[in-house]
């Protein structure tokens, strides 16, 4: 049994980078870009209003000039007027400022008269105006390799026109669970039987982190089943996540499987909890890398050797620079303990920035984890007392 960092470290270290692919930005999200990408112009790309009002020249607000209508500039293509002395042009928020003026009036603070209006306030120059290249300049990074696509990002590449974005293509992604017991959600449940929510959650999981779309699999408790199925998704597959039949019982088939197709596992059995019985182990299918991540049975062990162990590694695939999980500081709001020999990872949630534990602590707790949105490191041995400073990982 080895550390928890030393099986990241070996996953980590095993892992890298798929091969780039240029995709639409609407299915880049959650992906990595591949590349520094630069401006090609400004942001705004010209001078324009702020809102709805008339431009003008500032210094000519004053006093009660009446200035004439010289026309009318909406968003949109810019009709090129100029406005001379003594006149005013009606805009509308987005309109390309017209030559000559320098300043917009907010159209409520104008008296409007039949082809003049009347200025009520004072304006400054530039009021009420956005400046050509305020927001961002040509040549300017936007993005650097390796930065997370989030909604902001896509939305700020479709300002400078793109329509793809060059990407660490996603993993094709399989989930095989394992177990007699299983019955998929929908079918009806004999004396022993349970749901197979496993499958259900871990697809979810690699989809919030950017791999939509994952295989799902299942096979009994049975050894040649595990080896047929196990051989299918190896040559369909960049990642396997294997939930159930890891550990060493007489009906964990995983590992003798694996054993048969010549794959033996590089890390088994972590010291942490829940998720000791974790398998990592590699192999190749006609040059392409495959990953193969086994998963405790036990839901909440599951999703918390995803979040510790297949995720950074996910995140490696996607060209990610930042696979280490985000911790922020809060108060431990109960007194806690951990009398394992192994760190254990408890579920709660953070709230106002106190961390208040969720239903039962045991990996099989299910409910308790669907209340959760924060996970807290225990020590072996440690002590926490409420009202402590303490460090938590949301997810």
């Amino acid at each position: 049994m080895i550390s928890e960092a030393e099986a990241l470290r070996r996953i980590l270290d095993a892992v890298t980078p798929l091969p780039v692919a240029e995709v639409p930005l609407p299915d880049a999200l959650g992906l990595s870009c591949a590349r520094t990408m630069l401006a090609d112009f400004p942001l705004p790309g010209f001078d324009n209003s702020m809102m709805d009002g008339y431009a003008l020249r500032a210094a000519e607000s004053t006093g009660e000039r009446i200035l004439k209508l010289k026309g009318v500039q909406p968003a949109g293509l810019d009709q090129s007027l100029i406005c001379g002395p003594g006149e005013a042009v009606r805009v509308f928020t987005g309109a390309p400022i017209p030559a000559g003026t320098d300043a917009v009036i907010m159209q409520e603070d104008v008296e409007v008269l039949e082809d003049a209006i009347r200025c009520r306030e004072l304006v400054a120059p530039g009021e009420n105006v956005r400046r050509a290249g305020a927001d961002l300049c040509a040549g300017q990074i936007m993005l650097k390799a390796g930065d997370a696509l989030t909604p902001g990002r896509l939305g700020l590449l479709a300002s400078q026109g793109h329509a793809t974005v060059p990407v660490h293509a996603p993993p094709k992604a399989a989930v095989l669970t394992t177990g007699d017991e299983l019955r998929p959600p929908g079918a009806a449940l004999l004396p022993g039987q349970i749901y197979n929510s496993n499958g259900v959650m871990l697809r979810a999981m690699l989809a919030q982190a950017g791999v939509r779309g994952a295989t799902a699999a299942h096979c009994e408790d049975d050894f040649n089943a595990t080896l047929e199925e196990l051989k299918r998704l190896i040559r369909e597959h960049d990642m396997i996540l294997v939930s159930g039949g890891v550990s060493v019982g007489a009906r964990d088939q995983v590992k003798p499987a694996l054993g048969a197709l010549g794959i033996e596992p590089e890390i088994w059995r972590v010291k942490v909890k829940p998720g000791k019985p974790f398998l990592f182990a590699q192999t190749t299918w006609q040059g392409r890398a495959v990953h193969i991540f086994g998963l405790p049975g036990n839901p909440v062990s599951g999703f918390v050797t995803f979040q510790l162990f297949v995720r950074p590694a996910l995140l490696r695939l996607l060209g990610r620079t930042d696979t280490e999980p985000e911790s922020l500081p809060a108060v431990c709001g109960r007194n806690l303990s951990n009398d394992s020999d192994r760190p254990h990872y408890l579920r709660g949630q953070l709230r106002h920035d106190r961390f208040i534990p969720q239903g039962m602590q045991m990996s099989h707790a299910l409910f308790g984890l669907s209340q959760a949105d924060t996970l807290l490191r225990l020590e072996p041995g440690q002590t926490i007392h409420e009202g402590e400073n303490v460090r938590v990982f949301p997810f």
